[in-house]
């Protein structure tokens, strides 16, 4: 009887090892013969690969005569590329990223000699989902737009309300931001669109892919409840857009898909060997057979089935038309060019400080010359320019941006050549009368006037402003000051330009930075002088001719220096 019970346990014992590693769809011989890859691939594409991996172990499809038991693990790109150092040892040694870019990331920060693309496993083009209602309101499906037209369109319409996942862990978020930025154009204006809709965006991203679907706000959702969080439009990729309608069968709230006529990016699936070099030649071996398993007929058909293209091939209409496309959608043209790796850094460190909350001291030149007419400007002054301009660059900040503002001339409280007309604090706060910060700015902004002889207090003015913003600097924020003026200065008692340049860099504190953004408006400006200024704290001076300008020469100072402390 003992015999017989050690003999029940050693077989029920057996049996569980056996469904623990998935191994019983094999036969014994093949069992033992079976060689092991772990796999790791990004959620949307895992379970297509897992599906492949049990036909392998159900056919005891083999490489090189053995059977290969290939492990199948979800993990987010973002999360795999983030876990590569130079010193990491992964524990997998293939990997499938939804996109390309991540392996990039990786081969940074591992060297290039361990992160090896072998092929790509499939594609899904990135396009825009939208909710029935609002893809009838945006002309779904005949009008088409270009990637910059549909930011706009989704950003000035409450109704539909873009939404993404967070270009910082999406590459499907990334690479549409990307999109937008080269659709917007060149030059300060079209850096000006794009920053202004990375800020409407940043208020509804999810955190990653995952989530992205979940916050569509479809027209009977019970969820949307009338959520500014929510969105009716948002970035997605194909096959997210087919595994959403296939779970919203027989309802009319399955998702509608705007392609967009410049072409959209392709999440590729690159099929990466991880570390090859501490394979042992069966591994690498059988690692390879299953990227060739992976583009037979067969698995092409299982790849198909969860919404996904072929690599590189042409798609028929059912499979964008399961995914919310319909024709004259431009589905089928060619892709656009994948994005440059710098082209994706860029948008993602204009992203990342577009998004983060800024904390900004204007300060505004009151001096009797900016009553001067700007010529072409229907006889507006350059003050009258200037505040316009003003109010626009306010109306791209968010309520968690801090703002406050100065004017200055010369004497103009006192001996002091500045006032602190409205203090720094978040546009959302509360003031008097019901209002809110950026209500008392807007008020204030509209309320600058030249002072009638004030001459320009350039010196004195900049150090005071300088030495506040430093010692109220707020941590996790963009702290800068912004300083325009339309002239040289002209206070002969102020401090000299040389004692201004010496307390500036003395203030400065890399950990805590501050940089100075000073703009020359109008051809008298001095622009020597005021880059001089700015160099001395990390800042930038920039010279422009119409005050009209401002605005974008702000947006694009921010995400300059922005970017330059990122990097660093």
């Amino acid at each position: 009887m003992a015999l017989a019970t050690a003999l029940v346990l050693a077989v029920a014992g057996g049996t569980a090892v056996a469904v623990q590693r998935g191994l019983l769809s094999f036969s014994r011989s093949c069992a033992s013969t079976a060689v092991r890859v772990e796999l790791v691939a990004s959620p949307d594409v895992a379970p297509a690969v897992e599906a492949v991996a049990e036909r392998a172990r159900k056919e005891k499809i083999t490489s090189d005569g053995s059977c290969m038991d290939v492990r199948v693990t979800a993990r987010d790109s973002y999360k795999v590329a983030a876990s590569f150092t130079s010193r990491s040892r992964p524990d997998f040694a293939v990997w499938i990223p939804d996109a390309s870019m991540w392996v990039d990331r990786a081969k940074d920060a591992a060297g290039s000699a361990t992160v090896v693309t072998a092929g790509h496993v499939a594609d899904s083009p990135v396009a825009l989902g939208v909710a029935p209602s609002a893809a009838k309101t945006l002309g779904w499906p005949q009008k088409t737009y270009t990637w910059a037209e549909l930011g706009m369109a989704t950003a000035a319409d409450d109704k539909v309300r873009l939404g993404s996942a967070d270009p910082a862990h999406s590459a499907a978020g990334l690479l549409a931001l990307s999109c937008i930025g080269k659709s917007a154009g060149q030059g300060a204006e079209g850096s000006t669109r794009t920053a202004a809709l990375a800020k409407v965006l940043s208020q509804r991203v999810t955190d990653g892919d995952g989530q992205v679907m979940e916050n569509l706000a479809t027209v009977n959702s019970p969820k949307q409840g009338g959520s500014s969080h929510r969105s009716g439009a948002v970035v997605v990729s194909e096959q997210a857009a087919f595994t959403y309608n296939a779970g919203h069968r027989g309802t009319d709230e399955g998702v509608r898909l705007f392609y967009p006529k410049d072409g959209a990016p392709q999440l590729d699936y690159p099929y990466t060997m991880v570390r090859e070099a501490g394979m042992s030649t069966d591994e690498s071996r059988a690692a390879m057979r299953f990227l060739t398993l992976l583009g037979d007929s067969v698995s092409t058909q299982v790849l198909a089935g969860h919404g996904f293209r072929a690599p590189g091939g042409r798609v028929a209409d059912a499979r964008p038309s399961a995914a919310g496309g319909s024709a004259p959608q431009p589905y089928a043209s060619a892709s656009a060019d994948p994005p440059s790796a710098q082209e994706l850094q860029d948008a993602l460190g204009m992203w990342t400080i577009t998004v983060q909350s800024a904390r900004l001291t204007t300060v505004v030149d009151a001096s009797g010359s900016m009553a001067t007419t700007v010529p072409g400007s229907g006889g507006r002054s350059r003050m009258e320019v200037t505040k316009a301009s003003l109010l626009q660059a306010l109306a791209q900040f968010t309520a968690e941006d801090e703002i406050g503002l100065w004017d200055f001339a010369t004497h103009l409280d006192g001996s002091r050549d500045y006032r602190r007309l409205v203090p720094t604090a978040r546009l959302g706060d509360p003031a008097a009368g019901g209002r809110t910060q950026r209500d008392k700015l807007s008020a204030a902004f509209a309320a600058l006037q030249p002072v009638p002889d004030g001459a320009t207090g350039l010196f004195d003015t900049t150090l005071a402003a300088y030495r506040d913003a430093t010692s109220t600097y707020a941590s996790g924020k963009f702290n800068a000051v912004v300083l325009l003026t339309d002239g040289a200065n002209e206070d002969p008692g102020s401090i000299s330009r040389a004692d201004l340049v010496a307390q500036l860099e003395k203030l400065t504190d890399p950990s805590k930075p501050v940089p100075l953004i000073a703009i020359a408006v109008g051809p008298q400006a001095d622009r020597d002088e005021v880059q001089q200024i700015a160099k001395a704290t990390g800042g930038v001076g920039y010279q422009v001719t119409d005050p009209a300008d401002i605005q974008a020469v702000i947006l694009q100072a921010i995400m300059a220096l922005g970017q330059a402390q990122h990097h660093g």
